[in-house]
């Protein structure tokens, strides 16, 4: 028997690598550097240990690049001494929140474009699938829009139909 064999049979599985430990250390110290681009209500929407949670905030208030460097070597040891689950899952259900915000904003911007090119079977439409969808209003900013377009103006009623559309379609999850 080689001495690995030996190992394997004292400790029932094959150890680890260095450099697979290293690749694992990189991942929780990369996901440690996700936590510090989190505003505050998501980091406080994650459970974490609560000193995890001192080290990220530490983390956003460093100014200096070492300083920065430093706490995020810190942040990813108190990573491997805590169970990092809870924190990759909630990390990617915020990355997945952010894909469907992107999904949303380009859906309400193409209900613009089609309102401002004249498509009244849309207003109908969506004044049928939001109940709160006031007609008058998105008929008045569509014709304001319009307006303004003609005028080379700034699109400032053209934001505004935006905002009102994406608030319809907000109101609606």
């Amino acid at each position: 028997m080689t001495e690995n064999e030996i190992q394997e049979e004292e400790y029932g599985e094959e150890r680890k690598s260095r450099s697979q430990i290293k690749r694992e250390v990189q991942a929780l110290q990369k996901m440690g550097e996700q936590l510090v681009t989190l505003s505050k209500d998501q980091l406080n929407a994650i459970d974490m240990a609560p000193e995890l949670r001192e080290a990220v905030l530490f983390a956003k208030k460093s100014k200096k690049h070492e300083a920065v460097r430093r706490q995020m070597q810190r942040i990813g040891a108190i990573m491997r001494e805590v169970d990092p689950e809870p924190v990759r899952k909630a990390l990617e259900d915020i990355a997945g929140g952010k894909h469907q915000d992107a999904l949303r904003f380009k859906q309400v911007e193409g209900w613009r474009d089609q309102i401002l090119a004249g498509d009244d079977a849309l207003l109908e439409e969506l004044t049928g699938q939001f109940q709160d969808a006031d007609r008058q209003k998105l008929r008045q900013l569509a014709r304001n829009a319009r307006k303004e377009k003609a005028a080379e103006k700034p699109p400032k009623s053209s934001r505004a139909l935006f905002r009102y559309l994406m608030e319809l379609a907000k109101s609606a999850l």
